[in-house]
């Protein structure tokens, strides 16, 4: 019997990483860390049980591959024929063609992970714009002021922190609320800052900004996520 296998951001941007041989962790311990549950590797969903299989050169992703990652994050909703759309013709500058033959770099998953992030609330020429604030020839990783999957980490982890911990009091003394909440995001966010190697003093505010533009938009999708479920239920 399959078990519902969720993973958080920061779990699914550490699993990427891992793959890359570029985490301290091996995928499996990964996942195992994500899901203290798991003895057995067939409880896994197909997709994670192909990905730990041994990979002969660099592991890429066909676009369905990358739909069914993307389903297990949390309240993420990734129908294959709207991120088909995506490729071809929305965000297809940023994505690019796949690099790997016929599959995509992991790198071009974590573009369309945080794609999917950022339509919480924004229209695809600012997801476009804002994200060529950082990400530079689509062809060549080295030019970016942060890699892809390293975004989609110092982000989720900031989310992480929001949503799976405990966040302190929220209200000022006037009842403010946003306020408050966005001056701890941009606290947390500055703190992530630290943890980017060779970023240009001039740069450091442009990836800050990024980054919490994609914590506000992850945080506006959980609410509409959980506003859905309520009226589906009341409807029910």
């Amino acid at each position: 019997m399959m078990v519902t296998f969720n993973l958080t951001r920061k779990n699914m941007a550490d699993l990427l990483l891992s793959l890359h041989g570029i985490n301290n962790r091996t995928p499996l311990k990964v996942l195992q860390d994500a899901w203290t549950d798991l003895h057995n590797q067939d409880q896994l969903p197909r997709i994670l049980q192909k990905i730990l299989k041994p990979a002969k050169g660099e592991i890429g992703f066909s676009l369905n591959e990358i739909v069914s990652l993307g389903n297990l994050i949390e309240f993420t909703n990734f129908p294959q024929s709207t991120v088909q759309n995506w490729v071809k013709r929305d965000v297809r500058g940023l994505i690019g063609s796949p690099q790997l033959g016929k599959k995509y770099t992991i790198e071009q998953a974590a573009m369309l992970f945080i794609v999917e992030d950022l339509k919480a609330t924004l229209d695809f020429e600012s997801i476009r714009k804002i994200l060529t604030l950082v990400f530079n020839n689509i062809e060549d990783r080295t030019d970016d002021i942060v890699n892809p999957t390293d975004l989609y980490l110092a982000y989720a982890s900031v989310f992480d922190q929001i949503h799976h911990q405990s966040l302190p009091s929220i209200k000022t003394a006037d009842g403010s609320v946003n306020e408050h909440i966005d001056g701890y995001i941009k606290k947390e966010c500055q703190a992530m800052l630290s943890t980017f190697d060779g970023i240009m003093e001039e740069n450091l505010s442009i990836v800050l900004h990024v980054m919490i533009v994609s914590v506000l938009t992850v945080q506006a999708g959980f609410y509409q996520a959980v506003t859905k479920k309520y009226v589906t239920d009341a409807l029910s």
